[in-house]
């Protein structure tokens, strides 16, 4: 296959050759050493004609509980998730990862892009949890940057003054429906939603001020003309 060069992708040059990846990860607790990944969801970020952010695919499977994992019943109240019933059709962690990093290489390819960067609601959290899951599972090599993320509560909290993820959809006018939250795929699409929302609008008004950026060191004598008239 011949790659045409002169006409680069897309997305690949609005992340300078990286790939975001939206991820939401369920688990039984918050300590990715001892808890377990209950449930993962993942969307595709993909790009229109007019270079604007949108969800694509998604993936998404249930998990089970590693050996000698430890649930915290708090977590399993807030989730809902009953880690062993028999109609999760859950698989083995790693059997998990090994899908979901098919997935992401596949669309790395896709888009010439040289690593994904995970995308998340407080993104970190997921990160440490793929990263503890990688190591029990002896996987030696993943598709995501090993530190680097996309924060949609950081963004959020620039944006609109709101980290948390109902109160940030609810200013970007994104539906959100609480009875179905902490559900891996919803919140997984909720934040692939909030995060085209906010780069799309974000690069919208980059590029506005870079062309007046551009137009006034071409034309000083005209830019320093309207600054006195404003």
């Amino acid at each position: 296959m011949i790659k045409n060069y002169s006409n680069p992708d897309p997305l690949k040059e609005r992340f300078s050759g990286y790939l975001p990846v939206v991820i939401d990860i369920e688990t039984g607790g918050l300590e990715p050493l001892k808890n377990p990944i209950l449930e993962i969801a993942t969307v595709l970020i993909e790009i229109n004609q007019e270079k604007k952010l949108h969800p694509g695919e998604l993936f998404s499977c249930h998990v089970l509980p590693f050996e000698g994992a430890t649930l915290n019943p708090v977590s399993l109240e807030i989730t809902r998730i009953d880690p062993y019933h028999p109609f999760r059709f859950a698989i083995e962690e790693k059997k998990a990862l090994e899908e979901l990093f098919v997935f992401v290489k596949t669309a790395m390819v896709t888009h010439n892009c040289r690593q994904a960067v995970l995308v998340g609601h407080n993104a970190h959290f997921d990160l440490s949890f793929i990263k503890a899951a990688i190591k029990r599972c002896k996987i030696k090599k993943s598709p995501f940057h090993t530190f680097t993320c996309f924060d949609t509560a950081t963004l959020a909290a620039t944006v609109f003054g709101k980290p948390v993820l109902a109160k940030a959809l609810r200013e970007a006018c994104i539906p959100f429906d609480k009875n179905e939250a902490h559900s891996a795929i919803y919140d997984a699409k909720c934040t692939a939603k909030l995060f085209c929302y906010i780069v799309n609008k974000i690069g919208r008004r980059w590029q506005r001020e870079k062309k007046q950026d551009s137009f006034s060191a071409s034309f000083p004598f005209i830019a320093e003309r309207n600054s006195e008239r404003e």
